[in-house]
């Protein structure tokens, strides 16, 4: 089993911490879901991960190996993230297939029967020039140079952003396939966490910077429960626990909290509930809920 491992990551930008003594590790053979607020680090610490972006400290390896400046390891990992219709020179006019044939020329397990199938699927006209794309369209060229690219590890960054809804159903499908096929290893960071939840064998909760959670999604999952009822039954029935996101009204009052195993005092006046991924993660990222974090 190979191991992408961030150790003691610092990322700074002058004098603003961006990343804050993070440790991650990414096994082979599983779906990640990395989810987090806009700004709390998600794009940064994949860039770094990648070696797109050098760490102020820490260390990055894969099975051992450096990554930051060895073709090898980078070899084996593809981060395919937006792009932009712009560049810092004017307008993007690179067209798709320029982007294809630098895939083809950089990742050594470049499947073209397979990206030529994802670009009738997706509707792409690969002489177009980004630029001139939809959002939606720019976003289904960099999942089908995530999945062509067939890398060992594969990491999308905000893959679904403009697709819609029956777009998204076909990349949601395509992972699907393609890990049960193959066992690649994806990492996909997404604000749509509802839909894209039932992929994640594990989530990575980052916030502020820091990884706050890495765990088993249905574990995770297992533990979060949804307290209502009476303010002092549910004050009663949490005592002791994390407690996330408390409201109230009037006398009734509702939380959210991690319990590592059902406790008893929930059956006594309160009503317990399952929580969604999507739920718990927003329990946990308001600003009620950051110092249980």
């Amino acid at each position: 089993m190979s191991v992408l491992s961030g150790k003691n990551i610092v990322k700074k930008y002058g004098k603003e911490t961006v990343l804050k003594n993070v440790n991650i590790e990414i096994e082979t053979g599983k779906i990640y879901g990395l989810i987090g607020r806009n700004g709390a680090g998600k794009t940064t610490l994949l860039s770094v991960l990648t070696a797109q972006n050098p760490a102020t400290k820490g260390e990055i390896t894969l099975d051992g190996n450096p990554v930051w400046e060895n073709e090898k390891s980078l070899s084996r990992i593809c981060y395919s993230r937006e792009l932009s219709p712009v560049t810092m020179f004017g307008p993007n006019n690179f067209k798709v297939k320029d982007y294809l044939n630098a895939a083809k020329a950089f990742y050594v397990n470049w499947d073209g029967e397979y990206a030529k199938e994802l670009v009738k699927l997706f509707n792409i006209d690969i002489k177009k020039k980004i630029s001139k794309l939809s959002k939606g369209m720019m976003s289904a060229v960099t999942i089908i140079i995530a999945l062509a690219s067939k890398a060992e590890i594969t990491i999308l960054d905000e893959p679904v952003a403009g697709l819609d809804v029956v777009a998204r159903e076909q990349f949601y499908k395509l992972i699907i396939e393609e890990y049960s096929e193959t066992g690649r290893t994806f990492i996909i960071s997404t604000h749509i966490i509802e839909e894209a939840a039932s992929l994640f064998e594990r989530v990575i909760i980052i916030d502020n910077g820091e990884i706050k959670f890495q765990e088993n999604t249905e574990e995770f999952l297992a533990r979060a429960y949804r307290i209502s009822g009476d303010a002092d039954a549910v004050d009663k029935a949490t005592e002791g626990l994390k407690v996330y996101h408390p409201e109230s009204l009037g006398r009734n009052k509702v939380v959210t909290v991690l319990a590592d195993k059902p406790d008893e005092n929930f059956a006594e006046g309160v009503q317990v509930e399952a929580v969604s991924l999507q739920n718990l993660f927003y329990a946990m990222c308001t600003n009620e809920g950051r110092e249980a974090m």
